[in-house]
């Protein structure tokens, strides 16, 4: 997620986005549920033109980010309400479409330690999502706290966040089952999780799962050293106790770009500086850097691209609708709940949410 990025990784690594997936695998998604494809949407302080979210090629809608003051949620941008009445509006094209707020993220996460830690606060708390999603008339609420009982953008953590994660869905999710009875609707409840080792041993996830409908897996910002891997964090989480059904994939639709890198390997797991910017958005177009001096290659062991130009030394990691492709076959083959992504601004075109919807074999609505 932009600004959710992992700050501790990128003082040397290159290759971030790797996916240790083999390139072929039966598909055995037969008689299973469809898998989702939910988009975070984070147009900050802009507004939302008609027809700027294709609402049609989505499963579910992520709004970020809603924020939280004295202990209550609370809008994080100031055009929050026209935005995400935008959003509920697309339901009238598409009545399956579910429309969520996402709350915390990268620089908002270190409230959750305090909101968490009592029965009163937390309380507290979900009063205010009840009366907020009614206000909205939205869908549910993702929690993305970065990270329990470990430091983010804020080091404000406790070893109590382990059961306090857990206890603060499970009493969400018993709101939301009253609230369904009033509402006559579902209310989803979810989380974007980091994935890794480190989030699993700070939290209670088979516990924890049992309160939620996804766990959406920020399987993105990979740090190569350590061997960490799209395919490895699904299986820990699996033996972590977490249904395959209920892990969601996440891919970026992002790259980020790398200085001062060696042209051994064409770049590849090379050591290198950060850029500024780092962080580039697919819209920004792999094929204008192509024009202007960078090669495409591809990792086979990762199955994913990259950009390399030996003048200038500039490496570039990213998914593209190839690398995408494996990726829902990957999903497909696992039986996992769906496909991610981080975020929507980032590809204006479509050209990566039409890759999911063709890997996954979802029907779009022309």
């Amino acid at each position: 997620m932009q600004s959710d990025l992992d700050i501790r990784c990128i003082s040397f690594c290159l290759y971030m986005l790797t996916f240790s997936f083999l390139c072929a695998w039966p598909a055995r998604f037969a008689g299973a549920q469809v898998p989702v494809i939910v988009g975070y949407v984070f147009p900050q302080n802009n507004i939302l033109g008609p027809g700027e979210v294709a609402g049609q090629k989505l499963t579910r809608i992520d709004y970020a980010f809603a924020n939280v003051e004295a202990g209550r949620i609370v809008n994080g941008y100031a055009q929050d309400d026209l935005n995400l009445a935008t959003l509920v509006g697309l339901k009238k094209q598409n009545p399956s479409l579910t429309v969520m707020v996402s709350v915390g993220g990268w620089l908002w996460s270190g409230i959750f330690s305090d909101l968490a830690l009592t029965k009163e606060s937390r309380a507290t708390f979900i009063d205010s999502v009840a009366a907020y999603l009614d206000r909205h008339q939205l869908d549910g609420l993702d929690i993305d706290w970065e990270y329990p009982g470990l430091p983010g953008y804020e080091t404000h953590f406790r070893a109590e966040d382990k059961q306090n994660y857990t206890l603060l869905l499970k009493e969400l999710r018993v709101r939301f089952n009253g609230l369904e009875k009033h509402l006559h609707r579902r209310l989803y409840l979810t989380v974007a999780a980091g994935a890794s080792s480190e989030f699993l041993a700070h939290t209670e996830m088979k516990e924890a799962q049992k309160y939620l409908d996804t766990i959406n897996l920020m399987a993105y910002d990979y740090y190569d050293p350590k061997k960490i891997s799209g395919d490895r964090s699904v299986l820990e989480f699996e033996q972590a106790g977490v249904p395959a059904a209920k892990i969601v994939l996440g891919v970026p639709f992002y790259g980020r770009t790398w200085g001062a890198v060696p042209a051994t390997n064409h770049g590849l797991y090379q050591p290198g500086t950060v850029t500024t910017p780092s962080y580039a958005p697919y819209g920004l177009g792999p094929d204008e850097l192509l024009k202007a001096g960078y090669v495409r290659y591809w990792d086979s062991v990762a199955s994913a691209p990259y950009l390399y130009n030996a003048e200038k030394q500039i490496f570039v990691s990213y998914d593209d609708p190839q690398s995408l492709a494996l990726k829902c076959n990957y999903v497909l083959s696992h039986k996992l709940g769906g496909v991610m992504f981080w975020d929507y601004e980032d590809d204006p075109a479509g050209v990566l949410l039409d890759a999911l919807n063709a890997g996954l074999h979802k029907a779009v609505k022309k």
